[in-house]
C-alpha cells in the first residue's frame, strides 16, 4: 500500500488542516497509519502538528520514530553539500516507520525560515525517494484567482520536472466569492485524470486562539484554563488610557495586552465580557511580570465561571505585543472547535470516496473505534436529518451542537427560553447563530401538540388542560415533535433523568410493529473493537421471551451500525452445564431467539470469558461460531448490565456510547446525566442514522 507525503507548494498553505482530514479519513478505514515529519525546526515534541497528530489518533510509536531529523541537521548537510546523505538520512528513518504501518502520512516541510533552501523541490524529490504519492497543498489565502493559478500550474509543473506521482491537488483557503470560478478554472488547467479539490477559506482557522498565544510566548496562566483558553482572537488592543476611552475600542474577540498592576483595565475587561451591550474579550494576557493586586486577584479566583483567560509574561508591552502580532495560527490537541471547523471543511469539499479509492485502501474487518466514529459521521451526512435538543441550556448541549454544526452532520433545533441560551451561547463564545430555538412555553405548535396528545392519552383521565400543561415540559415537547415529524429524532437525558426522557417516547412514540418491547444498547468502543451490549438502562428483570426480543433487537442494531453480529446470550454458565432458574430463564431464551431468527450466529448459555476469549472457548465451547468472537452481549437483567458496562467502561477505559434505545417508531435516545460532549455528539449522530431507516410510512 503506498503513503501518502503532502506538500505545501509555499509558506502559509494551510496544510494541517489536509493533513488532519486524511489522517480522519484513513485511520478510520486501517488501524496501522503512521506519521511522519522529514524535517521538524527543533524537536520533535515542539512539532505542533506532530503533537496533534500523535495525540489525536494515539500513535503507539516513540516520537523519535515520528520525524528524520531536525532543521540544525539538515542546515548543515546541505551546507556541506551533503544533499544525497540528508536524503539518505530520511528514508532510513521513515522505513523503519514504515515497516509497522500499512500505510504512512508524511507532513512535508513548513516553509519556516529554518532551511530557506529546502523548499517545494525538495518535497517533490523526497516523495519520490521515499515512495509515496503526493498532495500537493497549494496556498489560496489573500491571493487573486490569477495568481493561485500560476501557483497550481508551478507546483504541478515541478512534480513533473521530478517524476513525481500526483495523487490530488487542493488548493486552500479560496475567498467564498472566488471559489466556484477556481473549481472550474482549476480543473481546466490540470489533466482530467488528476483531482484536484478547492477549500473555501475558515477565518476562524486563520486567528490564533488564547491557548496558541500562551503556548508561543510561554506565558503563565493566572485564571481561565481549559475551554477558555480555545477562544479565538480576532484582535488584540493595547490598554494604556483610562476607562472611558479603552471601552470605546474594543472589539469582538480582544485580546487585552496590559501591564499586570493596571486593576482598572483587568477589571473592567472582565465587566465588559459579561455585559450584554460590550464585545466579548477573549483574554487578557499581562506584561511586565506584574502581578493583579491581591485583592483583585481574590476578586477574580471568586469568580463563579468566566471564559476569560488571564496570561502573565515578564516583558514589557510593546515587545509582548511584537511576539503576539507574530504568532501563527494552529491547531493544537483538545482544540475541538478547531479540529472540528478543519475536518468539516475537508469532508465538505473532498470526495473522501473517490480518494479512498484511488489510495486502495484496505478496510480491516475489525471495527475499531476510530472506524466506527468515522462511519458514523459520513452516514449521518449521506442523508441528513432533523435532531431536536431539550436541553439547550446546558453547556454540553452547546458545545456538542456547535461541533456538529462546524462538522455539518445534522440540523438541529434547542428547546427552552431563546434569552437565556442566546446569552448561555454567548458566555461560552460559541458560533451558533443558525441553529433555530424555540420555547415551549409560547410556541405556536403547542396548541397542535397538545390536542395530540390528549386524543393519545384522554384514555387515561387526561384533560384537555393537563394536555396542554404537558406541552409546556420540553421532553414531552421535543418528543411531540419527533411524532409530527417536525423532527426526526430527539437527545435528552443531559440534565433529566432517564425516565423523563423515554416516558414521553412510550406515550407518544410507541414500539415498532414487529417489537415487544423497547429496550436499549450501549456501543462499547474498546482499544481494538467496538462490541454492543444490552440490555443495560431499561428493563429490570426481562422474562425469556422479552430476552430474546432483546437479542433480535440488538443484533439488528449491531448489523445496522456495521457490526457484524455474534450474539453471546450471557449467563453464570456455559453450555448445558448449569441448572437454575436463571441460567434456564437464559436457555429458552436462546431457543425463542432462535426459531424467530435462524439466520443469526447466536450461542447461550455461555459465560463471558467464554464469549470473548478463544482459548477459554476452544475449552468450553469448542466449535462454535460465536464463542471467543462474540460482539453482542445480552445480559440476563438491568443489574447484571449496568454494572458490567460500567465496570468495562472505568476499568478498560473503554467510551460507551449510549444508552441507545431500540424498538421505537421513532428514535428517541437518552443520555447520562455524566455525559461529555463527545457523548453527545456521538450519540446524535446515532439518532441521526436510526432515523434515516425510518419507513416514510412510518411519519405521522
Amino acid at each position: 500500500m503506498q503513503s501518502l507525503y503532502i506538500a505545501g507548494a509555499s509558506s502559509g498553505s494551510g496544510k494541517s488542516v489536509v493533513v488532519l482530514g486524511f489522517m480522519d479519513m484513513l485511520s478510520a478505514a486501517t488501524r496501522r497509519v503512521g506519521f511522519f515529519r522529514p524535517i521538524v525546526r527543533h524537536t520533535v515534541e515542539e512539532d505542533s502538528l506532530t503533537t496533534l497528530i500523535r495525540t489525536r489518533y494515539e500513535l503507539p510509536f516513540p516520537a523519535e520514530m515520528l520525524y528524520g531529523c531536525s532543521a540544525e541537521t539538515a542546515a548543515q548537510l546541505v551546507a556541506g553539500g551533503h544533499y544525497d546523505e540528508l536524503l539518505k538520512l530520511i528514508l532510513n528513518k521513515f522505513k523503519m516507520l514504515e515497516e509497522k504501518c500499512e500505510l504512512v502520512v508524511c507532513a512535508g516541510t513548513d516553509f519556516d525560515g529554518a532551511v530557506p533552501s529546502l523548499e517545494f523541490d525538495f518535497n517533490a524529490d523526497l516523495a519520490n525517494n521515499l515512495g509515496c504519492m503526493i498532495v500537493a497543498v497549494v496556498k489560496g489565502f489573500r491571493r487573486s484567482p490569477e495568481e493561485t493559478l500560476n501557483a497550481v500550474q508551478l507546483a504541478h509543473e515541478s512534480l513533473l520536472d521530478r517524476g513525481g506521482e500526483l495523487l490530488a491537488t487542493v488548493v486552500n483557503g479560496v475567498a467564498a466569492e472566488d471559489l466556484e470560478l477556481m473549481k472550474a478554472r482549476a480543473r481546466s488547467v490540470l489533466p482530467q485524470s488528476e483531482m484536484v479539490y478547492v477549500l473555501p477559506e475558515q477565518p476562524s482557522l486563520g486567528m490564533p486562539t488564547v491557548g496558541e498565544i500562551r503556548r508561543a510566548l510561554k506565558a503563565e496562566c493566572l485564571c481561565g484554563e481549559g475551554d477558555a483558553l480555545t477562544q479565538v482572537v480576532t484582535n488584540y488592543k493595547i490598554a494604556a488610557m483610562e476607562i472611558p476611552d479603552f471601552l470605546n475600542y474594543l472589539e469582538d474577540g480582544s485580546l487585552i495586552i496590559t501591564p499586570g498592576d493596571r486593576s482598572d483595565i483587568i477589571l473592567a475587561s472582565l465587566i465588559a465580557d459579561v455585559s450584554a451591550s460590550f464585545p466579548r474579550v477573549a483574554g487578557l494576557l499581562l506584561t511586565g511580570g506584574l502581578q493583579p493586586a491581591a485583592n483583585v486577584q481574590r476578586l477574580v479566583d471568586g469568580l463563579r465561571r468566566t471564559k476569560v483567560s488571564i496570561l502573565r509574561v515578564p516583558g514589557d508591552t510593546f515587545t509582548t505585543a511584537l511576539a503576539v502580532n507574530r504568532v501563527e495560527s494552529a491547531i493544537l490537541p483538545g482544540d475541538e472547535r478547531k479540529i472540528a471547523a478543519a475536518l468539516g471543511v475537508f469532508e465538505a469539499n473532498v470526495d473522501l470516496a473517490e480518494l479512498s479509492e484511488r489510495i486502495a485502501v484496505h478496510v480491516s474487518q475489525r471495527k475499531t473505534p476510530l472506524m466506527f466514529e468515522y462511519e458514523l459521521i459520513r452516514r449521518a451526512k449521506s442523508q441528513r436529518r432533523h435532531i431536536v435538543l431539550p436541553e439547550g441550556a446546558d453547556e454540553r448541549i452547546l458545545q456538542a451542537a456547535e461541533i456538529l454544526t462546524l462538522r455539518d452532520v445534522v440540523d438541529l433545533t434547542l428547546l427552552g427560553n431563546p434569552d437565556k441560551i442566546r446569552r448561555r451561547i454567548n458566555e461560552l463564545g460559541l458560533k451558533l447563530s443558525g441553529i433555530p430555538i424555540i420555547d415551549p412555553v409560547h410556541a405556536p405548535q403547542r396548541q397542535r401538540y397538545a390536542r395530540t396528545y390528549y386524543e393519545m392519552r384522554k384514555h387515561k383521565g387526561i384533560s384537555e388542560q393537563l394536555a396542554h400543561d404537558v406541552m409546556e415540559d420540553v421532553s414531552y415537547f421535543g418528543t411531540a415533535m419527533v411524532y409530527h415529524g417536525d423532527a426526526h429524532g430527539m437527545v435528552s437525558g443531559a440534565i433529566h433523568t432517564t425516565q423523563h426522557t423515554i416516558r414521553p417516547a412510550f406515550e407518544m412514540v410507541k414500539t415498532r410493529p414487529g417489537a415487544l418491547l423497547v429496550s436499549s444498547v450501549f456501543f462499547m468502543c474498546l482499544a481494538d473493537r467496538v462490541l454492543v451490549y444490552g440490555d443495560c438502562a431499561v428493563n429490570p428483570n426481562p422474562n425469556a421471551e422479552q430476552l430474546a426480543d432483546i437479542a433480535v433487537t440488538s443484533a439488528d442494531t449491531a448489523a445496522a451500525f456495521g457490526i457484524e453480529p455474534r450474539v453471546a446470550m450471557l449467563s453464570y454458565s456455559t453450555g448445558a452445564s448449569g441448572k437454575g432458574a436463571e441460567v434456564d430463564k437464559v436457555r429458552e431464551a436462546v431457543r425463542i431467539a432462535r426459531e424467530r431468527r435462524p439466520d443469526l450466529k447466536l450461542e447461550g448459555p455461555i459465560q463471558y470469558d467464554a464469549a470473548v476469549d478463544l482459548g477459554v472457548a476452544r475449552s468450553k465451547l469448542p466449535g462454535s461460531e460465536v464463542a471467543g468472537l462474540a460482539t453482542v452481549f445480552i445480559f440476563p437483567d438491568l443489574n447484571t448490565g449496568n454494572n458490567t458496562y460500567k465496570a468495562v467502561q472505568r476499568s478498560a477505559g473503554a467510551v460507551a456510547i449510549g444508552p441507545v434505545l431500540q424498538g421505537l417508531n421513532k428514535p428517541v435516545n437518552d443520555l447520562s446525566r455524566g455525559c461529555t460532549v463527545p457523548d453527545i455528539v456521538n450519540t446524535v449522530v446515532i439518532t441521526a442514522i436510526q432515523a434515516q431507516t425510518v419507513e416514510p410510512s412510518a411519519a405521522v
